[in-house]
């Protein structure tokens, strides 16, 4: 009996702790560098400046206007044409200038129109009658078709058409040429000018005008 009860006890014996197993740690995820160099960057509003300048900048983005790569913003375009007006306008007058130079191209006209009232006010009308196509025709150096209504300034071609009426070319002109044409190829006056100060041509609608020199404004 007693080594029965020896027998027991120890098949009776041990700890009464079960095994546990800790739970296993993942490794934490991190970016490679490569992944974060391709990772997109959050879109962030645009700040406009205060002012008239950014408001012309807004309403470019708004509106999806495009100008010219040169210009870093919209409102910069409209500056540098209030700041050449005065001054490229030798040969052509402003409005002509703005129309036949190609400045209201594409989006160029809403953007003037926008943002010279703004920027410089003395050039809106200005503005106006250039995208209007009724504007003060200058004769440059060229030849010229003279109509009673004519049409709009054509880049394409090499004979630009001009309304009748007197046109005078004050400043000093030398040794230039111009010369008045009738439809059927007969001159009906011409001058070889050596010097003057002042140049006088009447054109009439169906004549034909080239001209050499210098730059003829209507008067009158």
């Amino acid at each position: 009996m007693v080594a029965a009860a020896v027998v027991l006890a120890g098949c009776g014996g041990g700890s009464d702790k079960t095994d546990t197993k800790e739970p296993s740690k993942e490794p934490a995820v991190t970016a490679s560098a490569e992944e974060l160099d391709t990772a997109e960057p959050e879109e962030t509003e645009p700040v406009y400046s205060p002012g008239p300048e950014g408001e012309i900048d807004e309403k470019a983005d708004t509106e999806g206007w495009v100008y010219d790569s040169l210009y870093d913003s919209a409102s910069e375009y409209v500056q540098d044409i209030c700041d050449s007006l005065p001054d490229e306008a030798e040969s052509w007058s402003p409005a002509q200038w703005l129309a036949e130079g190609g400045y209201l191209d594409d989006d160029g006209e809403a953007i003037l129109k926008f943002g010279v009232p703004k920027l410089c006010p003395k050039w809106s009308k200005t503005v106006k009658q250039a995208a209007s196509g009724s504007y003060e025709r200058w004769i440059s150096s060229g030849e010229y078709e003279v109509k009673a209504k004519p049409g709009q300034y054509d880049p394409d071609s090499d004979v630009q058409e001009i309304g009748p009426g007197t046109y005078q070319a004050r400043g000093k002109s030398s040794d230039c040429y111009w010369e008045r044409t009738a439809a059927n190829g007969s001159i009906i006056a011409n001058q070889f000018v050596t010097q003057a100060r002042v140049l006088t041509v009447t054109l009439r609608a169906g004549e034909l005008f080239k001209n050499e020199c210098g730059t003829f404004k209507p008067v009158g």
